[in-house]
């Protein structure tokens, strides 16, 4: 439920049904669902179950890798301790890392360390000793990501405008809509003037994010719900199931059927 792994020059990118934490003492460069990112030094990066991970440039001399399941620790369960659902995790207009600095990485590295030891011994309570320092690693990241998005990463309003605004009409919007010609006449501009406004301003073009806004809320109903897939292809008004369970696959590279096997029903499901 719960594993720590060093990584060196090589480390394991496989997408599977684990939640994902490296921490990254050196810069890197990595696509996460086939988007571009580069960390600095001392850095956190979080994946959830099934996001596409490949490293692109940078030596991996030292860091870490959490993977745990949901079983193990539910992050939806535990939102009101940890705001991570949202922040570290499932929030595609977020960055997926986090610069932590150099005091906070070497704080949560000790947890690391301490996780690690508290599962080589194994005792009665050791379950519950590692829930305590994998919550507060949450909490620590969150608490930075947060104050850094509060910060540094809202540019001036004049800057992102379109941007603001088409992610609002995502969110209202991306269940019934699924073309980028919809958003784009929104603002009276064709689909290729649309599409290079909304990637300068938020790094990604229109197609990705609704790509990407569509199987979040796939994963979720998925694993937060209890609904058939046949229920969760018409709330999300695909034509039937089948094209759904084929869209998902696509994307995502198992069937939602696969995903909610592995990944479960989490506890906190309605």
């Amino acid at each position: 439920m719960l594993s720590i792994r060093t990584i060196g020059n090589e480390v394991q990118t496989q997408d599977n049904e684990f939640y994902q934490i490296f921490l990254l003492r050196d810069p890197m460069e990595m696509t996460v669902d086939f988007t571009n990112y580069k960390t600095a030094p001392y850095s956190l990066l979080c994946l959830s179950p099934y996001q596409h991970l490949s490293w692109l440039k940078g030596p991996l001399t030292t860091g870490w890798q959490l993977l745990f399941h949901g079983d193990f620790y539910c992050i939806e369960y535990h939102k009101k301790e940890v705001a991570c659902n949202g922040l570290l995790f499932n929030n595609i207009y977020l960055q997926p890392h986090v610069n932590l600095g150099k005091e906070t990485y070497l704080e949560i590295e000790q947890l690391v360390r301490k996780m690690e030891k508290e599962l080589k011994v194994g005792l009665e309570f050791s379950d519950a000793v590692v829930k305590a320092y994998l919550q507060l690693i949450l909490a620590l990241s969150s608490q930075v990501k947060k104050h850094q998005i509060n910060l540094h990463e809202i540019p001036q309003q004049e800057d992102i405008g379109e941007g603001r605004i088409f992610q609002q009409l995502l969110e209202e919007n991306f269940m019934r809509e699924k073309s980028v010609n919809f958003y784009a006449q929104h603002f009276n501009l064709s689909i290729d003037a649309f599409s290079k406004k909304i990637k300068k301003q938020l790094g990604k073009a229109p197609s990705i994010f609704i790509q990407d806004r569509i199987i979040l809320e796939s994963k979720k109903l998925l694993h937060l719900t209890y609904q058939s897939i046949k229920e969760i292809a018409v709330q999300l008004n695909f034509d039937d199931e089948h094209y759904f369970s084929r869209y998902f696959k696509k994307n995502v590279g198992i069937s939602p059927s696969e995903f909610r096997s592995k990944v479960g029903i989490s506890i906190a499901a309605k």
